[in-house]
């Protein structure tokens, strides 16, 4: 089937497309095993919440869980064997953080707070049942949160044509998903002698970090730190910088002058990979080297259970179909999203960034709202705050921020309070450090 196709199949039908298992270490498994297979078997009758993604928001919201609940029986389903950090990974692109401070063990938060982490490939849902189909078998529950991220919508630009997909995506990668992509794009910028890079930045809403013109920023710092030749341009989406303007307009204008071309209302219309060649609203592109990120979407895992969100028109939205304060499915309050999945919250300012900060936040509170359902306590719709730091310089180490605040006005609605910070300054680094370390303590009991 068409790619498109297979992700608007209904659940129970996609799941003949799954992917051969590979049982862990440790866990009992059949002689045969099948996406039919039920695995970990109830253990009395505590309750059951089984979350599909371990990233910033799904490592939180299990820990969190455990705490709130501690009869509970929470479940993390993760396909990656360790976490990888998007905050901070552009950092880590130019050697400013090693590998071991973005990549981290995922067994240990779960030995210390007591939930069970299962390495597996999430491949379909029967929300009519409660099952979660996965490489290893099937997992009932009785409260299910969809922790995913996003997928890169390739489709967006090439429709079915796979052979372009697979060429950009192996030649030209966007380093937004935690996979094989971040190395290449490291030894990209390594390997990087001369010309013109071409950076496309995904329309919004679209995940940050890691932010786009941070990347662009510190790529450029190591283009002028070795005197090499290029120049990055950067194909933007949007009328402008967004957000914090002044602080980026004026990194590009005193720091990268010369290296650095910001081109706005450029929004991606034809693209050949193969010929390196682009054409955007803003005019026609030939570049050397490419760092091409399309579309954002909500994680597969949220089409393969029916919930993507509709327009006025009825086309899909891309994003999970959601209620704005509590965040449980619209059409089914048992499912629940965090993270960058997320659909919109409000018609002021649209969706929460998609960013570790929020994603952490968002945890702890659907933790909270689902432990108030299991006691039969009053649910409160509570939000969330977000605070991102970007690296714009190397030498000395600067950065800038920014900061959302959200509050509901007298009719009801989310509104969003922006504060940037464009001054770039050392402290503002310190400042960073100290945010993430305090967030990895958090989750990742270190």
């Amino acid at each position: 089937m068409k790619r498109r196709e297979f992700l608007l199949t209904p659940p129970k039908l996609a799941l003949a497309a799954g992917i051969a298992a590979v049982p862990l270490a440790g866990l009992a498994a059949p002689a045969v095993i099948t996406s039919s297979t039920r695995i970990l078997p109830r253990d009395g009758s505590r309750p059951r919440i089984v979350i599909c993604g371990g990233g910033w928001g799904g490592m939180t919201a299990a820990r969190y869980l455990r705490q709130l609940v501690p009869n509970s029986d929470v479940i993390l389903l993760e396909r990656n064997p360790t976490f990888w950090s998007g905050p901070m990974s552009n950092k880590w692109l130019l050697d400013i953080v090693s590998t071991d401070f973005v990549n981290h063990d995922m067994q240990r938060p779960a030995n210390t707070y007591g939930y069970t982490l299962l390495q597996t490939e999430v491949i379909g849902f029967e929300r009519d049942r409660k099952l979660v189909r996965t490489s290893l078998g099937a997992i009932d529950y009785d409260f299910l949160i969809l922790s995913g991220g996003i997928r890169n919508a390739y489709d967006a630009w090439f429709g079915n044509d796979q052979r372009a997909i697979d060429y950009t995506r192996t030649h030209f990668p966007s380093a937004y998903i935690p996979n094989a992509e971040m190395l290449a794009l490291k030894q990209k910028i390594r390997d990087f002698k001369g010309g013109t890079i071409v950076m496309t930045l995904p329309p919004p809403p679209h995940r940050c970090p890691p932010s786009p013109y941070e990347r662009a920023c510190l790529i450029a710092a190591h283009i002028k730190k070795n005197k090499i030749p290029g120049k990055v341009v950067i194909l933007d989406p949007k009328p402008k910088v967004a957000p914090i303007s002044m602080g980026y307009q004026t990194a590009f204008r005193e720091l990268y002058p010369d290296i650095i071309v910001h081109v706005p209302n450029a929004r991606v219309q034809e693209l050949d990979p193969f010929k390196k060649r682009i054409k955007t609203t803003a005019g026609e592109f030939d570049f050397d080297d490419a760092i091409l990120m399309p579309p954002h979407q909500a994680a597969d895992m949220v089409w393969h259970a029916g919930l993507i969100g509709k327009d006025a028109a009825g086309k899909p939205t891309g994003w999970a179909d959601m209620h704005p304060r509590l965040f449980h499915a619209n059409s089914d309050d048992s499912v629940y999203f965090v993270g960058d999945l997320m659909g919109a919250i409000s018609p002021q300012f649209g969706h929460y960034p998609k960013s570790g900060h929020v994603a952490n936040y968002i945890g702890k509170i659907v933790a909270q709202n689902i432990a108030e359902r299991i006691s039969g306590k009053e649910i409160i719709a509570r939000l969330p705050d977000n605070l991102c730091y970007m690296m714009v310089n190397i030498e000395p180490m600067e950065e800038i921020s920014v900061k959302f605040e959200y509050e509901v006005d007298p009719k009801g609605m989310v509104v969003q309070t922006q504060i940037d910070v464009d001054v770039r300054t050392e402290d503002m680094v310190k400042e960073d450090f100290a945010w993430i370390n305090e967030k990895f303590q958090d989750f990742l009991a270190i």
